[in-house]
């Protein structure tokens, strides 16, 4: 009695699965092109930093310094300026991940005293890189020492000696929480602006209520208003509390303006809540809309530099990266939460965030509105 119960209650799961033909599809299909997709794009490796050379010696020795982390093909050389301000706002405006700083006299020293400084200016925000990158830049930089050191076999002196001064600016101690928890925020805005608004709309379908309001005097527009606006208001209350934990429980700094962190927050908003809409245009069921949602949150997150630099990515995955809103929001907390960074920092993020959101939630309202006609 107890296996025929079983075999029926398993022709009925089968069942059931294979008459869901868009949940099939979701079964085959999503995991395939998440496994294409995330295997190049997940990755620790920190295989390009753009460099800023800040060269007040501009002698061979200082030359092939440079010469030499460039021909490594680890970094990337995006401007040589004499000036250290202007590096330094490269960094703030993420143009640069290093600046090597060789002060003058380098080869003076190098010739006399067999030793010379210069400095590395690391953008610690994300830790981990900026520890790989000092890893290999250390390594280059040794490597030319030994090479200078072999073209002058007559000489006995010992090798020259670089001695290498690292600072990591605005995550000195290279303290992971502080470059994660703004990341992390971010990921919990956005299941509640993405998953809770699919989940809420397609519980009405549903429940057969949603056709109910169909036939009443409200319009569309009260409709989605009425449906979105809620949960705005309680993913702000989240981003509120998230706030609170990670200064006082975290010690996360916060040294920009919290006035745009919530301006900022709320752009973002507007195209979690627009996505959340579109999902639920798509699907007319709860688990349907848990599947996709958690599809495309997934891509999301894995593709926007919450756990790996997105400039380690593969060309291709940087292009598709820029069309991830969770990226660039995630720039904006990092920027202004660590940095200090301005609006005018950050024009170019909010002015993404805009465009998408106004873009998604248009696609979204009008999806809807087919659906519902």
């Amino acid at each position: 009695m107890k296996a025929r119960a079983l075999q029926v209650l398993l022709r009925k799961e089968f069942l059931q699965i294979t008459r869901d033909r868009l949940m099939l599809r979701q079964l085959m299909i999503m995991p395939v092109v998440q496994l294409m997709i995330l295997s190049s794009a997940a990755t620790f490796e920190v295989k390009t930093a753009p460099m800023y050379v800040v060269d007040a010696d501009r002698t061979p020795a200082s030359r092939g310094v440079v010469d030499r982390l460039r021909a490594s093909g680890r970094f990337v050389l995006a401007a040589s300026t004499p000036s250290m301000s202007v590096a330094n706002d490269a960094m703030l405006s993420r143009k640069a991940a290093i600046i090597v700083n060789i002060p003058n006299g380098f080869e003076r020293d190098l010739v006399r005293l067999r030793a010379a400084r210069m400095q590395l200016v690391l953008n610690a925000e994300d830790g981990a890189a900026a520890g790989v990158t000092r890893s290999y830049a250390g390594q280059i930089i040794d490597a030319y020492a030994r090479e200078m050191s072999a073209q002058r076999p007559q000489q006995r002196s010992p090798a020259p000696v670089f001695a290498v001064t690292a600072r990591g600016w605005y995550n000195p101690e290279l303290n992971y929480r502080n470059y994660m928890i703004p990341g992390i925020l971010v990921q919990l805005v956005t299941l509640v602006g993405t998953m809770m608004t699919a989940m809420n709309i397609v519980r009405e379908k549903e429940l057969g209520t949603l056709d109910q309001l169909g036939v009443t005097p409200l319009s569309r527009s009260a409709f989605i208003a009425g449906k979105l606006l809620p949960l705005w208001v309680i993913a702000m209350i989240q981003l509120s509390l998230g706030l609170l934990v990670a200064r006082f429980a975290f010690h996360v700094p916060m040294v920009g303006s919290l006035l745009l962190v919530f301006l900022a927050a709320a752009i973002y908003l507007v195209a979690a809540l627009g996505i959340g809409l579109w999902i639920s245009t798509l699907v007319e069921t709860q688990q349907q809309a848990m599947f996709i949602t958690f599809f495309i949150v997934l891509v999301y997150l894995l593709m926007s530099g919450l756990f790996t630099p997105v400039r380690s990515m593969p060309e291709w995955a940087q292009w598709m990266a820029e069309f991830n809103p969770v990226k660039h929001f995630i720039e904006i907390m990092r920027a202004v939460l660590l940095k200090g960074a301005g609006i005018g920092e950050i024009s170019r993020q909010l002015g993404i965030l805009s465009a998408f959101g106004i873009v998604v939630l248009s696609l979204a309202i009008r999806q809807h509105g087919r659906r519902t006609a």
